[in-house]
């Protein structure tokens, strides 16, 4: 056999053993996961009624109430009641979040959220596009990568100015580490500007995750009550409950990348603001 011969011969199994360990990584690390595909469409189908109070559980009911809701069929999101606020609110479900997150396709996963007017122009067209591409049969490269390709080329809208929504729902279901977390205001704006907000600064309430696949930046301020007025903590003590579970897995919007095994950025600097924010109180107190 010819040198040039050999050398083709070396390189295509070389190529060949690289691509398939690759792909035994992937298959691997799935099969670790509880959840490795998609669940049967139904386990993420919700009774029509049961999930238009579910949805507008996210705002409080002054803002819900004359709200739009949509709610999940098998073709796709759906208008369920007409809104006359100009606010929209959805359930969320497991897609939503990052590719690799290990509980994308969580069919317990229930994300109550109300988008005020701008999110609803600009943000919610992903939602329906993920979703719609979900119930098609795509894979999560496939979701994607056709949801890049529709930014690059402004097949979907560039974010409003203003955008932003309520996750204040003591029903919902983020994630089976943290289940309903706790109550936020979530804003949505171009990425890079976290410092201007001075968002993830020592006692800064502001929190802030970069949404790369969505090309935007998700600032996140937790707030003490849920949307029916009670308290964030079973004794009305809002930071003691935050200091208690700052795993900070809110996947289903923070989309940002994460190791699955550690805590985010987002975690880390909640617990950093709580301590500073407890050190205060505790040096007011003396």
């Amino acid at each position: 056999m010819k040198r040039s011969g050999l050398q083709t011969v070396v390189f295509t199994t070389f190529v060949f053993i690289v691509t398939l360990s690759a792909a035994w990584l992937i298959e691997a690390q799935e099969a670790k996961s509880p959840y490795p595909g998609m669940a049967p469409v139904d386990q993420y189908l919700m009774d029509r009624n049961a999930e238009i109070a579910l949805a507008r559980s996210a705002a409080p009911e002054s803002i819900s109430r004359d709200a739009e809701v949509m709610v999940l069929g098998r073709k796709g999101y759906e208008i369920a009641v007409q809104g006359r606020n100009g606010f929209v609110c959805v359930v969320h479900r497991s897609w939503t979040s990052g590719i690799n997150d290990p509980e994308f396709w969580n069919p317990r996963r229930r994300g109550p959220i109300c988008f005020n007017a701008a999110a609803a122009k600009s943000y919610v067209p992903n939602t329906i596009m993920r979703t719609n591409l979900v119930l098609a049969g795509r894979s999560k490269d496939q979701i994607f990568a056709a949801i890049h390709a529709a930014l690059d080329k402004n097949e979907l809208p560039a974010l409003e100015p203003g955008a932003m929504c309520y996750m204040m729902s003591k029903q919902g279901y983020l994630s089976d580490r943290d289940g309903r977390w706790h109550p936020h205001l979530m804003f949505f704006l171009p990425p890079g500007e976290a410092a201007a907000w001075g968002a993830n600064l020592p006692g800064s309430p502001i929190l802030a995750d970069d949404d790369t696949p969505d090309r935007m930046t998700v600032f996140m301020v937790p707030v003490t009550t849920w949307s029916d007025g009670t308290s964030d903590s079973a004794d009305g003590n809002h930071a003691a409950a935050m200091a208690d579970d700052t795993s900070g897995r809110h996947a289903l919007v923070l989309r940002g990348r994460r190791n699955a095994t550690s805590r985010s950025p987002v975690a880390i600097q909640l617990a950093s603001v709580i301590s500073t924010n407890r050190k205060s109180a505790s040096l007011r107190d003396e």
